[in-house]
């Protein structure tokens, strides 16, 4: 793992890490900070950034159709199930 030079400074694995964290707008406006300033300095990060983000749009926009309520409801008592036998 590389060493950081600075302590606010991120290094490949961490941001690559934190990329879907940032994506899906789920971090501080200081980490989102240090990722931006990490892609700013890294192209090799800011390449698998990009294709990150461009996997997303593709997925929401050919991935609209909704899921049959009977789906749903056998996903949502297969989780129940699931988490009840965790409990146990």
């Amino acid at each position: 793992m590389a060493r950081r030079e600075h302590q606010d400074e991120l290094d490949c694995r961490e941001a690559l890490h934190r990329i879907y964290h940032f994506l899906d707008g789920e971090m501080t406006s200081e980490r989102c900070a240090q990722i931006e300033t990490h892609l700013n300095g890294c192209s090799p990060c800011l390449e698998a950034f990009g294709f990150e983000a461009e996997l997303r749009k593709v997925v929401a926009c050919k991935c609209q159709e909704t899921a049959p309520d009977t789906l749903r409801e056998r996903i949502a008592e297969a989780i129940h199930h699931e988490h009840d036998r965790a409990a146990t």
